[in-house]
């Protein structure tokens, strides 16, 4: 472990500063402070082949142990009592999410691994949806800071238009849960904009929001399940060979999986799984911070354009179809 130190130390500087201001603006969150950060100090590191073993393994591993610890916080027949009722919604947002990054993926030409990363984090839980693809798909430290930077941008701006938006659409308070919960792709956005909702109309908007939010969140399990036999399927027509198991299976999901189950067997109290929760929130920020010192920046800016639209329409999609469906089914 002694190499791994200088780099992982490194990180732990840039992750602390991070996590504070994350703290102090949760819609904006400390990964993108860590990533921020990162970027920030690259140009200035020196001794970098000292550093560098520290910073991959952060950047990989302590990701992959992020989503292992978040799933102690999932009591699965809490969250699927309660949010049953959000399952069509949920899975049409994520089909089309999917479809439309898929589509413009192809149109113009984004990045393979991008789209994906866009794709999925959009429909099913911004960075922590990133955190559990990226390495299922092998994805580079720029390919997943910028699908964090567009994931970023419309968290923000739901949070500021979500609850004038279902206002004007004269939403009831249950409406409005479904809609922040399906339609909005990260955490603490979603807990902006239904704390903004609860302060409005006086409701128990958020609790409702939660919920929905952390039933699309499973998602992840079956979407990266998909990920990695395409991955293996690919590598296989490119090689004639098939690849071993141990490098395209996503164990690290199957440890979520084993965590939300010790949660809801056992019944872990919440004072708990809401320590848990926050140090897997804290080792994505850790990994967000060894990603940003590896990204380059101008290739993220003069990239950033056609990303920036393929995360713009399926936010908009996903929004649309939540809407939609919820006139359907009769909860407007």
């Amino acid at each position: 472990m002694k190499k791994y130190v200088p780099g992982m130390v490194l990180c732990l500087i840039l992750a602390i500063p991070a996590w504070y201001f994350g703290k102090l603006v949760p819609v904006v969150g400390g990964p993108v402070f860590a990533i921020l950060l990162g970027m920030c100090a690259a140009p200035f590191l020196t001794g970098k082949e000292q550093i560098r073993p520290g910073i991959a393994f952060t950047s990989k591993k302590i990701l992959q142990y992020a989503v292992i610890l978040l799933g102690f916080g999932m009591n699965l027949s809490t969250v699927l009592q309660k949010g049953r009722q959000s399952l069509p919604i949920i899975a049409a947002t994520i089909t089309t999410s999917l479809v439309i990054a898929y589509v413009l993926f192809r149109k113009l030409k984004v990045p393979e691994k991008s789209a994906v990363l866009i794709g999925i984090g959009s429909s099913i839980c911004g960075g922590s949806a990133i955190a559990a693809t990226a390495p299922v798909i092998d994805a580079d430290d720029n390919e997943i800071a910028q699908a964090i930077s567009v994931i970023f941008l419309f968290n923000i701006a739901a949070a500021l238009l979500f609850p004038a938006l279902g206002t004007a659409l004269g939403l009831s308070n249950e409406g409005f849960g479904l809609f922040a919960g399906t339609a909005i792709n990260d955490t603490s956005s979603v807990t902006a904009a239904a704390s903004a909702w609860d302060g409005i109309y006086g409701s128990n908007t958020l609790e409702a929001a939660t919920i929905v939010k952390l039933t699309r969140t499973l998602a992840i399990i079956p979407i990266t399940l998909l990920l990695a036999m395409y991955r293996a399927g690919k590598e296989q027509k490119n090689s004639g060979e098939q690849p071993g198991l141990s490098k395209i299976f996503p164990f690290f999901v199957l440890y979520f999986l084993f965590a939300s189950i010790i949660t809801t067997v056992f019944a872990l109290p919440h004072s708990l799984t809401g320590h848990i929760k926050e140090l897997s929130k804290f080792f994505i920020i850790l990994a967000m911070a060894a990603i940003g010192t590896n990204t380059n920046l101008p290739r993220l800016l003069k990239t950033g354009k056609k990303p920036i639209i393929l995360g713009f329409c399926c936010w908009v999609g996903i929004s649309v179809v939540s809407l939609t469906l919820q006139v359907v089914l009769g909860i407007w």
